[in-house]
């Protein structure tokens, strides 16, 4: 009887534990995809040891079989059970998402304006059809009109202005999504003016609606889905971001990762 006791209780300390691992699991999984483009840091170390932080908590993550398992008092799940529960992400575009043949092998060039200052802009097809062909009907349709800028970070090593979210609040449009990764640096390299597409994490089809503009060289190491489509660059007007960040920020996800303090507008964003 105390042996079957202290059975119980064992079984009942493995769930638990697996509850509160899969509570972490779930808060995690929500926080990627809030965020919706690269883990956040202070230089290229902190965003390093962010990501294997992010790996190590879910290193010891149990699977849905084997929690079931330890709920039905066993001590390991059937040799028959999934290794993941979670569904693979669609590897193909939905039909409100523009074809890449129209941004193929073209270059477009236009004016993204920030609180009435303007940045010359250029979009490259040939490196990044998709990425082309989506910001191009975004802009012809007048998307970004009026939408802010709502992150900015400001590390030695880790300068960017994330701008295009639906509502501000850096959630994305959960019906607008869209891939493959196209035209990322393979040293996870991002010089000053690089403009480049926001994406939740480890999601090669988790491409959307935003977009963040480097303004100073950045490092930002790939996921295990890989970098970030790098879909244009700055041309002109690159000191209005800088300016930007000078004005510093409201601290959120780190010292170096908030809100810019200085609020910001897309007046209009036009292509050609």
């Amino acid at each position: 009887m105390a042996a079957s006791s202290r059975s119980a209780r064992e079984t009942k300390r493995r769930i638990q534990q697996m509850e509160a691992k899969r509570d972490l699991r779930r808060d995690q999984e929500k926080r990627r995809r809030r965020d919706n483009l690269v883990a956040a840091g202070a230089g290229t170390a902190a965003v390093v040891l962010a990501v294997v932080l992010q790996f190590t908590a879910f290193a010891g993550n149990p699977t849905e079989d084997e929690y079931a398992a330890a709920k039905a008092g066993l001590t390991e799940p059937s040799a028959s059970a999934s290794a993941s529960a979670t569904p693979s992400a669609p590897a193909t575009n939905g039909p409100n998402i523009p074809s890449a043949d129209t941004g193929a092998g073209k270059t477009f060039t236009g004016q993204l304006s920030l609180n009435g200052s303007p940045l010359g802009v250029e979009v490259d097809g040939t490196k990044a059809p998709q990425a082309a062909a989506v910001f191009k009907s975004l802009s012809d349709e007048g998307y970004f009109n009026g939408k802010t800028c709502h992150r900015l970070t400001t590390a030695d090593q880790f300068g960017v202005l994330q701008c295009g979210s639906p509502n501000g609040d850096g959630q994305g449009d959960p019906n607008y999504t869209w891939g493959p990764l196209e035209n990322t640096p393979a040293d996870n390299m991002y010089p000053a003016g690089t403009i480049a597409v926001a994406r939740t994490g480890n999601n090669a089809y988790g491409n959307g609606t935003q977009f963040f503009i480097v303004y100073k060289d950045t490092a930002i190491p790939a996921d295990a889905a890989g970098g970030y489509t790098v879909v244009g660059k700055v041309t002109s007007g690159l000191d209005v971001v800088a300016g930007i960040a000078a004005a510093g920020i409201t601290p959120g996800a780190s010292d170096t990762d908030g809100a810019p303090k200085q609020p910001v507008t897309i007046d209009s964003f036009s292509l050609k």
